[in-house]
């Protein structure tokens, strides 16, 4: 007999398994590929951790070197992927600029359909070096700026960076902005992981996957809420006089937000029961910043909001809250915080992009129609 029990969302349904990573229930922590992220985060390079997510294990000294000189010789920007990004309006959301970009990424690689596991490998490596250099110009342009070409002797999130500023970072938000990365690396069946993996599954291209991935991290139910973070404390400091009177009205303007039914975006996880686990780790990064760019306002604004979510709704946290006001400190602009997103979940979705085609299977699910009887044409 057929289950029509309808699952809305797919909550609570076990779909595949998956090697990648998981959320281990009695210590609340994320791991990837068995560790757990918060350890990756405090002892690992970005790099590292996208060569765990790919290979399983941790590089040898030997194998990272291979792997960083191959990544930092795919970071320049081609010259017809730059004519693109510049024929885009900067009046479009910059992941439409991301969107764009990984499918001419896709069209430019000389292995664009084959989709051998060496060939996807590769193909991922490139999107790894790659994107950096899409985000980066693409604020500059909109600012007004010129192109920054990458620097070889820079590693990954200081390269990123540069690109980016125009200058090298201090080692505190190199850091930072290395945590963030590894924290948005990978989070399992999410929305946009399960979106590559069905366009996968009808093997489909690996760089048609991840576009299809980047479209669904757009919504602001998935990838936008670290900037919906942002634009809250913004409308909560504009109403007050003065920056430090804006933590002392986060519960009213809370209050009143509650009162119109609003989405209170940064908090809440539909997998975390217990809070996100990866909250402390982001947290401890944005007090790292708030220290070094000496914004103790903003700190107490965080702290104010968070305390009177927690007090009327008792709900906490997720990664976004602290990631939106760390990469405002750090110069970027609002709009460019969930294309930074893109480049750190790369390495999950294409992780699982090859798993899927270790063993695939075109996922269809059914659905229950309850439109009109069979009706006819008079």
């Amino acid at each position: 007999m057929t289950d029509t029990t309808i699952h809305k969302g797919l909550a609570g349904v076990l779909v595949d398994t998956t090697r990648i990573s998981k959320v281990n229930p009695e210590t609340n922590s994320l791991l990837y590929r068995g560790y757990p992220v918060q350890e990756l985060a405090a002892k690992c390079s970005f790099e590292e951790v996208a060569y765990l997510l790919w290979h399983g294990e941790l590089p040898s000294a030997d194998e990272l070197a291979v792997f960083t000189d191959a990544e930092r010789s795919q970071r320049a920007l081609t010259p017809e992927l730059k004519a693109v990004i510049d024929a885009l309006p900067v009046t479009c959301h910059p992941m439409d600029v991301c969107r764009t970009a990984a499918s001419v990424l896709g069209a430019q690689h000389e292995a664009a359909d084959d989709s051998s596991a060496e060939a996807n490998l590769a193909k991922s490596v490139s999107l790894f070096a790659g994107m950096p250099a899409v985000v980066a110009y693409d604020q500059r342009r909109r600012r007004g700026e010129d192109l920054v070409e990458p620097r070889e002797d820079l590693g990954y999130s200081a390269n990123f960076l540069w690109m980016t500023f125009g200058e090298e970072a201090a080692p505190e938000v190199v850091d930072a902005f290395n945590v963030s990365m590894i924290l948005y690396a990978e989070h399992s069946f999410n929305a946009s992981t399960f979106t590559a993996r069905v366009i996968t599954s009808t093997l489909a291209d690996l760089h048609s996957a991840v576009t299809g991935a980047i479209g669904a991290l757009k919504g602001p139910l998935h990838g936008g809420a670290n900037e919906a973070v942002m634009h809250t404390f913004q409308e909560i400091t504009e109403a007050t006089a003065e920056e430090d009177e804006a933590a002392a009205y986060a519960a009213a303007w809370l209050d009143e937000a509650l009162a119109e039914k609003k989405k209170i975006m940064g908090f809440g996880h539909r997998v975390y029961k217990n809070g996100d686990s990866r909250v402390p780790t982001m947290k401890a990064s944005l007090d790292a910043m708030i220290k070094h760019y000496d914004r103790p306002d903003l700190g107490e604004l965080y702290t104010a909001l968070e305390t009177a979510m927690a007090e009327r709704k008792n709900i906490l946290p997720n990664l976004d809250y602290p990631a939106g006001p760390a990469y405002h400190l750090m110069g970027f602009d609002t709009p460019t915080f969930t294309p930074l997103f893109v480049a750190a979940r790369i390495t999950g979705w294409t992780a699982h992009i090859m798993e899927q085609l270790e063993a695939n299977s075109l996922i269809r699910p059914l659905s229950e129609y309850n439109g009109p009887d069979e009706r006819h044409l008079a």
